[in-house]
């Protein structure tokens, strides 16, 4: 083997060797940090000369300093705009260490793209303006970045030089933000006097800042525990795919959330409980006695279990929560806002299961990072809710467990995500009882992937049940009828139930499915007592009940109707409307009712 080759391939297995860190880039708009990530880059000669030559051109200075901003903004939007829009993720390594940095959006409009980049970090770098102190959106942002579980947060107090390195800013800087940080769950903040700009405290100390006796920035993250956060002990192994090569192989594939295994290790597959023990383990580059998070591998049990994608291999003595309901905070992703009349697909680990968001508890308020009642969530909010599942789960809480404690809610219809969510405390239910109910099937309400209001917006309309009633004889048929061409006239979605050989409770029901469909449903059907129309609003909903009292004369109904029984009939005592539809055209009664549901809100345009 030539020498060459050889130093290549012993850098190659060097670079192998060293400590991953993810750490993340937040704060707020125009606070610099493109310009510190470009000369974090610069100066750890971490850019390629190309790409040196390529920013002193776009830079447009002939004999200045290099614009390092543009070393990361590399959407063309963010170069128009001056800002970053996008998540930037960069790669670059030095002696000690391998990193893997995220320069996430300052502004508010892009808080759910800073809350993505900042899932998977470990240290989050928050910077301030030295001359602008601590602003909302960096309450915010590191709200956000503790929400995460992120553990180590360093304060870098930015554009020092604008304010003369004054040792007395910093520590005004640094005090106001020691207040905000008490309400967060940071292990451990750090400040840093620094200067994107100059390059002061980045890599190089200073010499301006003779006050400041700390680390580097640079030095900071090569030294900082690059697994803090990073739960070993609780071994949380979701399957994401069951391998047979051959019928000599059955290994199931995953990544290891968290905690480790090794081979002979006693362990219990859920659902079903299973016992068994782990025969062999299979990684990347082979066979392994032992593995630990986040490797992905391939176990192999010595007994024949019956497993598929979504399923938990745990340790046996060592089980995470199993449970539908349970409370999260959850940053809302997405510009249409939360419905709670709808259910929504919740993505776990390897499973995806319906959920529904229960009740919003309280939404943050991010000038001074308290609850606020709301109903829901909007962009870019974050609120605590409880949601209830359609299939137990198996997690923990997120302060323990990020892995096994993290969710995200897609929106079925537009396959959106919507909302990242973290696990805080749970019903936790007995693994018989959960095991149960997975054979029977949810106990909870069903709900619809499709909610009224989505439903609204696409018909131009609201679902609705039309009661007509009346003596027999009065015309509440032909009503009915005439009603539902003029709604299709105007372009409505209308439909009459026929009640025929079906009983009262039975076409109840069916008018309650087609008004949660979003229909206009028309019921003529015979309700003469009282309590059966009540019965009847109080299924359907009685803000979406509309009773209409068919007040035709009870000597004209005996004579079209001779034979009908006039005796067990009870008037309406408040109804929607009343008409007297032996005094009045077909017509004229069609159009009241219809400025019943206009003045409802019934339709839109």
């Amino acid at each position: 083997m030539s020498r060459p080759e050889s130093e290549v391939l012993d850098y190659l297995a060097h670079e192998e060797q060293k400590e991953l860190l993810r750490f993340v880039f937040v704060g707020s708009v125009d606070d610099g940090k493109s310009t510190l990530i470009g000369r974090l880059l610069h100066d750890t000669e971490s850019v390629f000369a190309d790409q040196l030559e390529a920013v002193r051109k776009a830079s447009a200075i002939a004999h200045g300093e290099i614009d390092f901003s543009l070393f990361t903004d590399g959407l063309r939007a963010e170069r128009e705009q001056g800002i970053t829009i996008d998540v930037a993720y960069r790669y670059f390594s030095t002696k000690k260490r391998k990193f893997i940095l995220a320069d996430t959006p300052g502004h508010v409009q892009y808080t759910r793209n800073m809350a993505t980049g900042a899932s998977t970090a470990t240290v989050a770098i928050i910077l301030v303006d030295a001359r602008l102190g601590v602003l909302q959106q960096t309450k915010r942002h590191a709200f956000i970045a503790s929400l995460l579980g992120i553990p180590h947060l360093a304060v870098a107090v930015n554009k020092m030089d604008l304010v003369d390195y004054k040792a007395e800013v910093f520590r005004e800087v640094q005090q106001a933000f020691a207040q905000v940080a008490q309400k967060m769950r940071f292990e451990k903040v750090h400040y840093f006097p620094v200067s994107a700009l100059k390059g002061d405290n980045v890599v190089q100390a200073s010499a301006s800042t003779p006050w400041y006796d700390g680390p580097t920035l640079l030095s900071f993250l090569e030294s900082v525990p690059s697994d803090a956060g990073r739960n070993m002990s609780d071994f949380r192994f979701p399957v994401q795919i069951v391998l047979r090569p051959d019928l000599d192989y059955r290994g199931f594939a995953g990544q290891i959330a968290s905690g480790r295994i090794a081979v002979g290790d006693e362990v219990l597959v859920l659902p079903s409980a299973t016992p068994s023990r782990v025969r062999a383990i299979d990684g990347p580059q082979g066979a392994l006695e032992s593995a630990a998070a986040p490797l992905s591998v391939s176990l192999r049990l010595e007994d024949e279990v019956d497993v598929s994608r979504g399923d938990m291999i745990v340790r046996r003595d060592n089980r995470p929560q199993i449970g539908r309901r349970f409370e999260a905070d959850m940053v809302w992703l997405a510009e249409r806002p939360l419905d709670v009349q709808k259910a929504y697909i919740l993505k776990h680990t390897t499973q995806s299961v319906r959920a529904q968001v229960h009740q919003v508890h309280f939404r943050l308020d991010p000038d001074d990072l308290d609850t606020r009642e709301a109903p829901l969530l909007e962009l870019n909010d974050i609120g605590r809710v409880t949601l209830h599942c359609h299939r137990a789960l198996y997690y923990d809480d997120y302060t323990r467990n990020r892995s096994t404690g993290a969710f995200i809610l897609i929106d079925s219809f537009t396959n959106q995500t919507v909302a990242a969510g973290m696990i805080r405390a749970a019903q936790a239910q007995d693994l018989d009882e959960a095991l149960r109910e997975l054979r029977a099937g949810s106990a909870l309400e069903p709900k619809t992937l499709v909610s009224p209001l989505e439903r609204r917006e696409r018909m131009g309309q609201s679902g609705a049940t039309v009661w007509l009633t009346g003596l027999p004889g009065s015309g509440r048929w032909s009503l009915a009828y005439a009603l539902e061409r003029r709604l299709f006239d105007l372009g409505r979605t209308a439909h009459v139930l026929d009640p025929t050989n079906e009983d009262l409770k039975t076409m109840t029901s069916a008018a309650k499915a087609c008004t949660d469909a979003g229909l206009v449903t028309i019921c003529a059907f015979p309700s003469p007592r009282q309590g059966d129309r009540n019965m009847a609003r109080a299924l359907i909903d009685p803000k979406r009940f509309v009773e209409v009292f068919v007040d035709t004369s009870e000597a004209l109904c005996r004579e079209r109707r001779p034979d009908a029984n006039f005796e067990d009939f009870e008037a309406p005592r408040d109804p929607a409307v009343t008409i007297p539809l032996d005094r009045m055209r077909l017509d004229d009664a069609v159009a009241l009712i219809l400025e019943e549901l206009e003045r409802r809100g019934q339709f839109e345009g």
